[in-house]
Protein backbone atom coordinates (compact mmCIF):
# COMPACT_ATOMS: atom_id res chain seq x y z
CA UNK A 1 0.00 0.00 0.00
CA UNK A 2 2.90 2.70 0.54
CA UNK A 3 4.37 2.14 -2.64
CA UNK A 4 1.33 2.50 -4.52
CA UNK A 5 1.34 6.02 -2.76
CA UNK A 6 4.71 6.98 -2.96
CA UNK A 7 4.12 5.79 -6.84
CA UNK A 8 1.19 8.14 -6.81
CA UNK A 9 2.86 11.07 -5.66
CA UNK A 10 5.82 10.40 -8.19
CA UNK A 11 3.17 10.64 -10.55
CA UNK A 12 1.25 13.48 -9.63
CA UNK A 13 4.52 15.27 -9.53
CA UNK A 14 5.94 14.35 -13.11
CA UNK A 15 2.61 15.12 -14.22
CA UNK A 16 2.35 18.78 -12.10
CA UNK A 17 6.36 19.31 -13.54
CA UNK A 18 4.96 18.59 -17.30
CA UNK A 19 2.21 21.05 -16.90
CA UNK A 20 4.58 24.06 -15.89
CA UNK A 21 6.14 23.44 -18.67
CA UNK A 22 3.60 23.29 -20.90
CA UNK A 23 1.72 26.38 -19.91
CA UNK A 24 4.79 28.43 -19.25
CA UNK A 25 5.07 28.20 -23.46
CA UNK A 26 4.92 32.24 -24.07
CA UNK A 27 1.93 33.79 -25.45
CA UNK A 28 4.10 34.93 -28.27
CA UNK A 29 5.66 32.06 -29.22
CA UNK A 30 1.88 30.52 -29.84
CA UNK A 31 0.43 33.52 -31.42
CA UNK A 32 4.10 33.61 -33.85
CA UNK A 33 3.54 29.69 -34.89
CA UNK A 34 6.58 28.23 -33.32
CA UNK A 35 4.13 25.73 -31.80
CA UNK A 36 3.36 23.71 -34.70
CA UNK A 37 6.99 22.85 -34.81
CA UNK A 38 8.44 23.65 -31.33
CA UNK A 39 7.97 22.09 -27.93
CA UNK A 40 10.13 23.61 -24.78
CA UNK A 41 10.85 20.02 -23.08
CA UNK A 42 10.79 17.74 -25.85
CA UNK A 43 11.46 17.39 -30.18
CA UNK A 44 7.93 17.90 -32.09
CA UNK A 45 9.28 18.99 -35.60
CA UNK A 46 12.20 21.38 -34.88
CA UNK A 47 14.14 20.64 -31.64
CA UNK A 48 13.18 21.12 -28.04
CA UNK A 49 13.65 24.96 -27.25
CA UNK A 50 16.03 23.66 -23.73
CA UNK A 51 18.02 21.65 -25.94
CA UNK A 52 18.51 24.22 -28.35
CA UNK A 53 19.27 26.53 -25.13
CA UNK A 54 21.64 23.67 -23.39
CA UNK A 55 23.42 23.39 -26.95
CA UNK A 56 24.02 27.54 -26.89
CA UNK A 57 24.94 27.55 -23.40
CA UNK A 58 27.93 29.79 -22.82
CA UNK A 59 28.13 30.74 -26.46
CA UNK A 60 29.07 34.22 -27.59
CA UNK A 61 29.03 34.32 -31.26
CA UNK A 62 26.96 32.08 -33.79
CA UNK A 63 28.43 32.27 -37.24
CA UNK A 64 24.75 32.49 -39.86
CA UNK A 65 24.67 30.01 -42.64
CA UNK A 66 21.73 29.04 -44.62
CA UNK A 67 22.94 25.42 -44.89
CA UNK A 68 24.34 25.19 -41.33
CA UNK A 69 27.93 24.61 -42.56
CA UNK A 70 30.41 26.92 -40.87
CA UNK A 71 31.91 27.08 -44.31
CA UNK A 72 33.53 30.15 -45.84
CA UNK A 73 30.86 33.06 -46.61
CA UNK A 74 28.84 31.86 -42.81
CA UNK A 75 28.13 35.18 -41.05
CA UNK A 76 29.51 35.71 -37.73
CA UNK A 77 27.93 37.29 -35.18
CA UNK A 78 26.45 37.71 -31.73
CA UNK A 79 24.82 34.32 -30.68
CA UNK A 80 21.81 36.61 -29.70
CA UNK A 81 21.50 38.17 -33.71
CA UNK A 82 22.91 35.15 -35.06
CA UNK A 83 19.93 32.67 -33.84
CA UNK A 84 17.09 35.68 -34.57
CA UNK A 85 18.88 35.43 -38.18
CA UNK A 86 18.16 31.71 -38.29
CA UNK A 87 14.39 32.09 -36.84
CA UNK A 88 13.96 35.06 -39.41
CA UNK A 89 15.63 33.81 -42.64
CA UNK A 90 15.54 29.75 -41.92
CA UNK A 91 17.84 26.90 -43.01
CA UNK A 92 18.84 23.85 -41.86
CA UNK A 93 21.70 21.35 -40.75
CA UNK A 94 22.25 22.82 -37.31
CA UNK A 95 19.32 19.64 -35.88
CA UNK A 96 19.15 17.40 -38.71
CA UNK A 97 17.53 17.39 -42.16
CA UNK A 98 14.32 19.40 -41.30
CA UNK A 99 14.97 23.12 -42.38
CA UNK A 100 14.06 25.58 -39.98
CA UNK A 101 11.59 27.52 -42.10
CA UNK A 102 11.72 31.43 -42.70
CA UNK A 103 9.63 33.78 -39.96
CA UNK A 104 10.40 37.37 -41.56
CA UNK A 105 8.60 39.23 -42.13
CA UNK A 106 5.46 37.38 -40.49
CA UNK A 107 7.13 38.02 -37.61
CA UNK A 108 9.04 41.25 -36.38
CA UNK A 109 12.10 41.13 -35.67
CA UNK A 110 11.47 42.38 -31.90
CA UNK A 111 9.42 39.47 -31.49
CA UNK A 112 12.07 37.02 -33.03
CA UNK A 113 14.58 38.49 -30.52
CA UNK A 114 12.41 38.07 -27.54
CA UNK A 115 11.73 34.56 -28.32
CA UNK A 116 15.14 33.81 -28.75
CA UNK A 117 16.19 35.77 -25.33
CA UNK A 118 13.36 33.34 -23.92
CA UNK A 119 14.70 30.22 -25.52
CA UNK A 120 18.54 31.20 -24.54
CA UNK A 121 17.47 31.50 -20.63
CA UNK A 122 15.71 28.14 -20.20
CA UNK A 123 19.31 26.39 -19.75
CA UNK A 124 20.29 28.03 -16.25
Amino acid sequence: MKSIIVSMIAVAGLMSAGSVLATDMPELAKKSGCTACHKIDSKLVGPAWMDVSKKYKGATEYAYSPTGSAAAGAKKMSLEDGLAMKVAKGGSGNWGSIPMTANSPKVSDADIHTLVKFVLGLAK
